[in-house]
């Protein structure tokens, strides 16, 4: 649900002339990706589209990082000379121009049905763009573009990151053990989302824990199934599940300070093939999410020792997987700041800034991270009065694509404060 506190309009007289102007084609470019979205690591086509447009710049750039991923270098001035013949070399004078800041873009999109009816609606059968990343990569676009375009306006160099598979299995890890953060190294690195669960006119940006780990676990429990009507003939799966289940809620409740966040959740749950039948075997899929880094491996102990106990009770037994996707998404102090004092300058205030938009949503903007200090933050995007407010991850998400020049100013003005 977005948030239904009042929002301000977006008042694009404080975004500079040259990126309003930029607007009809971040719009053009955003549907453009959106009527062809791939999966992670898919991105071929996505790919290409990046890499026509930076070739056609004249940006200087690398593809297939991560299989599908594309780094654009940016040089500010008196980060490039002038060669003969015209051409550029990078020439690292001093210690502001010798600062390395990246941007970060994920590209991939989910394996959803759209049923929105627009003139930009996915082409492809099965695969949309539900969660806003092909805003996210017309954002990279246009302030690549930009800088590009207004190279004297900053000292230092700018990475732009366009990153595969964000939404699975996770293409920030691979990029970062691709070397993507090295040569120059980045010393800071920034990332937005568009939020559709804030209002057109607001940013989310706070220091610490923004977005929660996301851990997974498979359990299947071993039982011995039989006729319903002589239970005492069999080990019930579905008791043993049911009681898993249950106890599993304990462990927030129970282990966990109040002060702490943190979510158990049993999503999946399969068993039995008829009415007067106790299954033997009983299935469940479910994820934790919590935001302090402390509990890494907490979680895993207890989940199993809860559902060892449980099936030795019974006489049951089973088999269980457990797996860590993505760590807490963590800003850095710092960078956070930047982005807060920017955010004043380009959006009203103070209803405009929300400090407290933490989500136990996951992100793999966490591992670049922790790698290096940064700030990921939200761009309010919806827009009930246009119908524009589905949550992320629905067949009918779509944004107020007036967001997209928002982003553009914010990232600009990020690089222009980041190396002044």
């Amino acid at each position: 649900m977005v948030s239904t506190f009042p929002h301000p309009a977006a008042d694009l007289s404080r975004i500079r002339l040259d990126i309003r102007s930029l607007q009809p084609q971040l719009v053009e470019w955003r549907r453009r990706l959106h009527q062809q979205p791939e999966l992670g690591f898919k991105e071929k086509l996505t790919a290409e589209f990046i890499t026509q447009k930076l070739q056609e710049w004249g940006i200087e750039h690398q593809t297939g990082i991560a299989q599908t991923g594309i780094v654009a270098i940016i040089y500010g001035k008196s980060c490039y000379q002038a060669e003969p013949g015209g051409r550029h070399s990078q020439a690292l004078l001093g210690n502001e121009s010798s600062r390395v800041l990246a941007i970060r873009a994920d590209m991939d999109a989910l394996p959803i049905q759209e049923l929105n009816e627009v003139s930009y609606k996915s082409q492809h059968d099965g695969v949309m763009h539900a969660c806003g990343h092909d805003g996210h990569t017309a954002i990279a676009l246009g302030t690549a573009y930009y800088l590009h375009q207004h190279r004297d306006s900053f000292t230092g160099t700018v990475k732009i990151i366009f990153q595969p598979a964000e939404e699975g299995p996770g293409g920030a890890k691979p990029m970062i053990e691709a070397g993507v953060l090295k040569n120059p190294d980045v010393d800071a690195i920034i990332g937005l989302h568009l939020w559709n669960n804030l209002p057109l006119g607001t940013v989310g940006v706070r220091a610490g824990a923004l977005m929660a780990a996301v851990e997974l676990f498979n359990c299947t429990i071993l039982g011995k199934g039989g006729h319903g009507a002589m239970p005492h003939q069999t080990i019930d799966s579905v008791v043993v599940a049911a009681q898993i289940v249950n106890a599993l809620q304990t462990i927030v409740a129970r282990n966990v300070s109040p002060l702490d966040s943190a979510v158990v959740t049993v999503g999946e749950l399969h068993a039995g093939t008829a009415h007067n039948v106790i299954a033997d075997t009983a299935r469940m899929r479910g994820t934790v999410r919590y935001f302090n880094p402390e509990f890494e491996g907490f979680f895993h102990q207890r989940v199993e020792q809860i559902i060892a106990g449980i099936c030795q009770s019974h006489g049951a037994s089973y088999d269980f997987e457990y797996w860590r996707l993505y760590p807490p998404t963590i800003n850095d102090a710092g960078m956070a700041e930047l982005v807060r004092s920017i955010a004043e300058e380009v959006i009203e205030t103070p209803v405009g800034i929300v400090p407290e938009c933490q989500t136990m949503g996951g992100e793999d903007m966490s591992f670049f991270l922790q790698e290096v200090p940064g700030c990921y933050f939200f761009v309010g995007s919806a827009n009930q009065a246009k119908n524009l407010a589905y949550p992320h991850h629905h067949p009918r998400f779509d944004f107020d694509e007036t967001a997209l020049a928002i982003g553009v100013e914010i990232f600009v003005r990020c690089v222009e404060r980041f190396f002044s």
